[in-house]
């Protein structure tokens, strides 16, 4: 889950908000080329050094004074010190699919629990990152929902994640041996536009060509929402080809709104039409994901009602992720009968529309993001 310092989308929704945590330590990847340069020449440095540490962070993938040995050791352990604070600490990690899905839950600098999966495939690897400590939007199943918010994460501690999971692939830790991180989806914990500056601060970190970023393809970056719209309505006009996904769960506003309380504010239409305009104004297909749940969302007249609801805006312009929902322990929600889930599925494609089941992977190591750290909660 672009660097545009716009104003973050504020939400007063009714899950719980935690108690105030406090702002993580500066860190290189929170600032600008520019300032860069500017905090290493404040510590009695050359200014050159700032792309010196650009290549090590974006390039080399690492932020260990002990691996910069093109820098003098008195000026590498300060500028580390000043500028490579530790942000996040790997409490536990989980491997599934033959050690090709690693799950990750980290601790914050402030004790805060956030959680990373990275999955290798034969032809790429993505990585599902957190934008959040928790979350507001307060989807009854979903396990982060249950959580409530804590804080929103900072551009660094965003990248942070995304640099430890790509040093993982370049080292040969996962199976397969030494690859290059291709794909990158904010579907971790949290609402990826209600952290709105941040989440568009770490896509321009991640696009920007090195050595000032990791070099990624924005059309290779998906960014997830539940329906903030003006904040949808933000990202059409940001002028960088991330892909937009849209959570809907339900194409009736009577349902949504307790599957998706945000509704309440943002309706199935507005958030359609907002997404819409996104495909009109960048061209980039948008994503439309359904966790099937059984009894609940899975009929096939929903499926109809969805599929009527997107080709009534056009043709061509979304693609459908039905997921089987990973179910939370404790909880009443589960995921749909295999039956009714490929009749909503053939619903969906009678009407034209592309549709493709999400990959479940790692749903035997709580691949759904939050159950780890719901765990540690007790």
């Amino acid at each position: 889950m672009p660097v545009m310092s716009g104003t973050p989308v504020t939400l007063n929704m009714s899950a719980p908000t935690r108690g105030a945590r406090g702002k993580p330590p500066r860190h290189f990847v929170d600032l600008t080329p520019e300032q860069r340069v500017e905090a290493v020449t404040a510590l009695g440095e050359k200014p050159f050094r700032a792309k010196q540490l650009a290549t090590h962070y974006f390039t080399h993938l690492t932020s260990d004074p002990a691996e910069m040995t093109d820098l003098p050791k008195a000026s590498r352990d300060t500028l580390a010190a000043e500028l490579f604070p530790p942000l996040l600490t790997a409490a536990r990690t989980l491997q599934a699919d033959g050690g090709t899905t690693v799950k990750t839950l980290w601790h914050l600098f402030d004790g805060a629990k956030v959680e990373s999966v990275l999955m290798r495939y034969p032809n790429r690897s993505t990585l599902c990152v957190s934008s959040q400590a928790g979350c507001g939007m307060a989807c009854p199943f979903c396990a982060t929902g249950q959580l409530g918010l804590t804080r929103n994460l900072s551009t660094a501690e965003i990248v942070e994640q995304v640099r430890a999971a790509a040093r993982s692939l370049a080292d040969g830790e996962i199976p397969g041996g030494p690859t290059r991180l291709s794909n990158l989806v904010f579907m971790g914990m949290g609402e990826p536009l209600a952290n709105y500056k941040a989440v568009m601060e770490t896509v321009r970190r991640l696009v920007a060509p090195a050595p000032d970023g990791l070099g990624m393809s924005a059309r290779n970056i998906t960014v997830s929402t539940v329906g903030l719209v003006p904040a949808i309505e933000k990202l059409t006009n940001e002028g960088i080809p991330v892909t937009l996904a849209v959570s809907m769960h339900a194409p009736d506003d009577e349902l949504r709104d307790t599957l998706v309380p945000v509704n309440t504010r943002w309706s199935v239409d507005q958030t359609l039409d907002a997404a819409y305009r996104y495909f009109q104004v960048t061209g980039r297909r948008v994503s439309i994901e359904y966790a099937l749940i059984r009894d609940m969302n899975d009929h096939a007249w929903r499926a109809d009602m969805l599929g009527e609801k997107l080709n009534a805006r056009g043709k061509g312009w979304v693609h459908c992720n039905p997921i089987p929902l990973n179910p939370t322990p404790g909880s009443i929600w589960t995921a749909s009968d295999p039956a009714v889930e490929a009749e909503f599925v053939a619903r969906l494609r009678a009407h034209g529309i592309p549709t493709t089941i999400r990959d479940t992977r790692g749903s035997d190591i709580d691949g759904a993001c939050g159950q780890l750290a719901a765990d540690e909660e007790g």
